[in-house]
This record gives C-alpha cells, sequence and structure tokens, in this order.
C-alpha cells in the first residue's frame, strides 16, 4: 500500500533529519503524492483510524510509572500550569482570531501537550478533518525548529541550572525530537531530564481526552475511548529494555503511515484558504508556554 510506503519514507527521512521529525515528512509526502494518487477511501480510514489509535496505544509502553513518579512530583506545578494557560489562551485567542473550533483545539493541545502525539490521540475524538490535522501538525513543527534556535541562548542568558532548562524544555518544546534537540545544546544533564519530563508530560493526553470526548457526547462507552485504556494500561506494563527499540519503532510507523493517510486526504486548496490565522495563533501559544513555564519555575 502507498500509505505504508510514505509511511516507511517518513521514518527514513526523520531520521536523517529529526529536528523535522517523522510526522512532517509524512504528512508533507502524503499531500504532495495526492496530487498524483490517491488509494482507496477505505485504505485511508483504516490508517488514520485503526493505526492511528494503535500508535497512541504503543506510545503508553515508552512511559514509566516510577518514572512518573519522580519526576512528576517536581515537575506537574509547571506542566499543568502550562497547559492551563495554553488550552485556555487556544480557545480565547483563537475565538478572536477567528480560528475555526477543531484546528484551534488541534494547535492547542499540540502546543500544550506534546505535538504530533497529542494531536493523533485527540484527532479521532473530535474526529477532526484531515485539512485540520495537517495545518495543525505544520504549525507545530515550525515553533519546534524555533524552539530549538533560540531555547538554549535564552536559557544561558537566564541563566538556568541544567535541572532547569530540562524542565524548560520538556515543558515548552513539542514533539520529542526537538526537546532533544534543544536540550542536548545546553548539556546532557538537560537532555536526561527533559526527555523524562516530555514523556511525562504525555500523560496530560488522558485527561484532555476524556474530555473533549465528553463534549462531543455519544455513548456512555465512547466517554473512555478504548486506546485511551490501552495507553494507560500499557504504561502500567514492565516492558523489558530490549524491546523498547522495536516498539517505538513501530510506534513511530504507525504514526507516520496515519499521518501520510492524513496527507493523502488533505483538501490542499482549504489550506490556503484558512491564511496565516492559525499560524498566528501557533506563535500566541508558543510564547505564552515558553514564559508560563519559566514563570512557574521561578515562583516555585
Amino acid at each position: 500500500m502507498i500509505v505504508v510506503v510514505l509511511g516507511m519514507a517518513a521514518v527514513l527521512c526523520g531520521k536523517l533529519v529529526p529536528v523535522l521529525g517523522v510526522p512532517l515528512f509524512a504528512v508533507v509526502g502524503g499531500m504532495l503524492l495526492s496530487r498524483f494518487r490517491r488509494p482507496g477511501t477505505k485504505t485511508l480510514e483504516l490508517a488514520k483510524g485503526p493505526v492511528l489509535k494503535a500508535s497512541v496505544v504503543l506510545l503508553g509502553a515508552q512511559l514509566s510509572l516510577g518514572e512518573v513518579v519522580s519526576v512528576g512530583a517536581g515537575s506537574l506545578p509547571v506542566m499543568a500550569g502550562t497547559l492551563a494557560v495554553c488550552l485556555g489562551l487556544a480557545w480565547l485567542a483563537g475565538r478572536r482570531l477567528g480560528v475555526p473550533g477543531d484546528l484551534r483545539t488541534l494547535i492547542g493541545v499540540g502546543t500544550g501537550i506534546c505535538g504530533a502525539s497529542a494531536i493523533a490521540a485527540v484527532t479521532p475524538a473530535i474526529r477532526a478533518r484531515s485539512d485540520d490535522v495537517a495545518y495543525a501538525i505544520s504549525t507545530i513543527f515550525l515553533f519546534n525548529v524555533a524552539a530549538v534556535v533560540v531555547f538554549p541562548p535564552l536559557g544561558h542568558l537566564l541563566g538556568l541550572s541544567q535541572q532547569a532548562f530540562g524542565l524548560f524544555a520538556g515543558t515548552a518544546v513539542n514533539d520529542t525530537s526537538a526537546v532533544v534537540a534543544a536540550a542536548t545544546g545546553y548539556g546532557p544533564a538537560a537532555a536526561d531530564h527533559a526527555v523524562v519530563v516530555k514523556l511525562v508530560r504525555t500523560l496530560m493526553i488522558v485527561p484532555v481526552v476524556l474530555v473533549l470526548a465528553r463534549r462531543r457526547g455519544g455513548s456512555r462507552g465512547s466517554l473512555v475511548p478504548w486506546f485511551l485504556i490501552a495507553f494507560v494500561g500499557m504504561a502500567a506494563l514492565p516492558v523489558p529494555g530490549s524491546l523498547q527499540p522495536v516498539i517505538h519503532w513501530v510506534a513511530t510507523l504507525c504514526v507516520a503511515v496515519a499521518l501520510a493517510a492524513v496527507g493523502l486526504s488533505t483538501d490542499v486548496a482549504a489550506l490556503r484558504r484558512a491564511g496565516p490565522r492559525p499560524l498566528l495563533l501557533g506563535l500566541v501559544l508558543w510564547i505564552a508556554v515558553a514564559a508560563t513555564s519559566l514563570g512557574l519555575q521561578q515562583l516555585a
């Protein structure tokens, strides 16, 4: 299937250029190819549905509840504070800018939680359109790159310790590859702490998806999506270290395949019609999250 080939190509490109990341290559590759060839609807729906949800489940295997407890106690106020500011501002500023509801939700959770992973988890809960998903991921990517360039010099200017910068990067940068790139430039201790904070931050997906699913209504059973329960279950399971790289690769491939399908389904003309307002919203949220992370650390 073309979506699998695109997904594997995106994984390879993401490894060669980790700052850009697998999700961007998958979405853009799908959008470019959609002009020449588009798979059948059933194939695209399979990739954007079960495969996307499977990627969220496998993401849970990368979490350790022991690390969640040890790191979460110190970083939870900063994580919760940045998320609250981001989601509140996404709703308020997004409405002022005239950004459609689903798109501002995707940009908000992508900025406030963990980039493409959060967008992937929220997409089935709100039944987001492919156009909105593609725009949100592209917006997140832009500010990931900006964070890699801007944050390390900012940290040195502010005199942040290795742990403080790790907490800053882990809460204010979105995708894992960008977190690693930004924190590694600051120091090895900062990188180690940032990655753990980032993984703990991923758990914020759970309450956010539950709230969004409840807002969408539906049957009682649909209020707790099965893939969310499986995500938490995977986080609770003791996964052997030898299996972690394999699970990570499979999860990454599933994300790439799903987002390639998103790209293939995207109406490029609709992206042009959306204009720069969603991008401006992403900028506002990026600055707000970074400022909140630094400010809450100063108050602690």
